[in-house]
């Protein structure tokens, strides 16, 4: 197995998210921009760097629908946003007075989150929502784990590792070493018949 896999038990379920997520927005002592910064990580993949320099400009936002953001550290990609997560941007993004050339996440005194903010109500979410087993197992152990999770997520939920790969800038080969568990052989499940039909001889070399 490669190095670069990923230990799949400390990537966190779509129910763990949520209740992590859920507490960062109901806590009163969370900074404002801190749920929809980590609510946006595990909805679109983003890395803290990347969401942290986001501009409102840099989302499309519907009223209905998917969304997008278009992330333009290193080379520039668009990821879709689902429906919740335009939601949530949007509420945030009206609440806070954000104009399009005013950074997404801002901290509370101005320029980008920082990093020990995020961090601190990040770890203190773990406390509450994890249990000290899973904690003490690595779980939840870096905020990052929010963006490997929802790679992994997509993957699980049939997302073409194509198509996976240009939402999150890297290359196809690089998720088969990191995600080995969803490339598995034995979890493939083939038509046969069809294969058979795709490949089978013409009728003139069969008589």
């Amino acid at each position: 197995m490669s190095q670069l896999a990923i230990d799949e038990s400390t990537l966190l379920s779509e129910r763990r998210i949520g209740a992590l997520l859920r507490w960062a927005q109901e806590n009163a002592g969370i900074p404002g921009a801190v749920f929809p910064f980590l609510a946006s990580m595990a909805g679109a993949a983003l890395l803290p760097g990347e969401a942290t320099r986001l501009r409102v400009h840099d989302v499309t936002l519907p009223e209905k629908g998917f969304g997008e953001v278009r992330v333009r550290a290193g080379e520039s990609r668009s990821v879709p946003l689902t429906p919740e997560i335009v939601g949530v941007l949007r509420q945030w993004i009206d609440q806070a007075g954000l104009k399009p050339g005013d950074l997404l996440f801002p901290g509370e005194r101005g320029g980008p989150l920082a990093s020990s903010v995020y961090r601190k109500a990040w770890k203190q979410a773990c406390g509450a929502v994890l249990s000290g087993e899973e904690r003490e197992a690595g779980v939840g152990e870096r905020v990052a784990i929010l963006r490997e999770s929802c790679l992994d997520l997509w993957l699980k939920a049939g997302v073409p590792v194509w198509v996976v790969a240009e939402w999150a800038g890297l290359s196809a080969s690089w998720f088969a070493q990191r995600y080995p568990h969803r490339f598995r052989v034995e979890d493939v499940e083939l038509d046969w018949e069809h294969l058979a039909k795709l490949t089978a001889l013409p009728d003139s070399l069969n008589r």
